[in-house]
């Protein structure tokens, strides 16, 4: 019988998604959504969203990821809904992955980590989002600061947004993209882990065919399905046999249906069952 690590956040990863689906749906309180549910662009009709998405998409998926951006621009106030709102989701059984895209060097990094990594914090979740863009080895500070506490790191890697590949398949001088080495850096922060390494790569939806390897033994963080393009068969064709790694992350698809309780639920748990079947769950 093969045992593995269940208190790292890839083992507790691995858990939810066999138990819930793979999906981490999205928490983005942009005023676009504000308004579609009736709601004012207030601290107000933030909490209302806010809490409202957690309460009805906590119970049912693996994964939540607030966007801190639509938190913070409404200041401490908007800062003390996202802490509310992470509580929200790990009382009722979902991981949080914090979207931050953090990026930093010494000391400024390791103030990163102890915010949003280490669990004494009022602001700590699961897993962030980071920037590899000043050196992977810049992460560190993140990087061990989530080994200590059994919390995980999601590096961007493989980007949807046009301006992505300027930098992400620069060649570097020893050949292999800048996106490459990311995923290189990763795969050995993973390696000998089981069922699933902590330190993930974030590779969009809507990307070309990769030409570089994408088993990193850890989870890859796919955002871009459903509003902004992305499909249950885009990541057939991109993630091929590293299919089971995948956690599918979508936001705009499932907050649409909302402010309906059941209607966002319903919307979630379609999107978790589309991409079980690919991979035969």
């Amino acid at each position: 019988m093969t045992t593995f690590d269940s208190t790292s956040f890839g083992g507790r990863l691995r858990a939810a998604m066999d138990d819930r689906g793979p999906l981490c749906a999205g928490i983005d309180p942009h005023a676009g959504l504000l308004a579609a549910w009736g709601l004012p662009e207030t601290v107000a009709g933030l909490e209302k969203f806010a809490l409202g998405a957690a309460e009805a998409l906590a119970p049912v998926c693996a994964a939540i990821k607030p966007q801190s951006a639509f938190f913070e621009r409404f200041g401490s106030a908007g800062v003390a809904v996202l802490e509310r709102t992470i509580a929200t989701c790990r009382e009722a059984g979902a991981l949080v992955v914090l979207d931050v895209k953090r990026g930093d060097i010494g000391t400024t990094a390791q103030a990163y980590a102890d915010a949003y990594l280490d669990p004494s914090s009022p602001i700590a979740a699961d897993a962030i989002t980071a920037s590899p863009y000043l050196g992977f080895g810049s992460l560190s500070p993140m990087i061990e600061t989530a080994r200590k506490f059994d919390a995980g790191v999601f590096v961007l890697a493989l980007t949807s947004n046009p301006e992505g590949p300027d930098y992400q398949h620069a060649i570097r001088p020893d050949g292999r993209t800048v996106a490459g080495s990311v995923l290189d850096s990763l795969r050995a922060e993973n390696a000998g882990a089981t069922p699933l390494g902590s330190f993930g790569a974030v590779v969009g939806a809507t990307i070309a065919d990769p030409t570089v390897a994408l088993d990193i033994n850890g989870p890859l963080l796919v955002p871009g399905i459903g509003a902004q393009g992305g499909t249950a068969e885009d990541v057939r064709r991109i993630f091929g046999d590293v299919l089971a790694q995948v956690l599918p992350a979508s936001s705009r698809e499932i907050l649409g249906a909302g402010p309906d309780p059941a209607a966002l639920r319903a919307a979630a748990e379609a999107v978790a069952a589309s991409f079980a079947a690919l991979v035969g769950r």
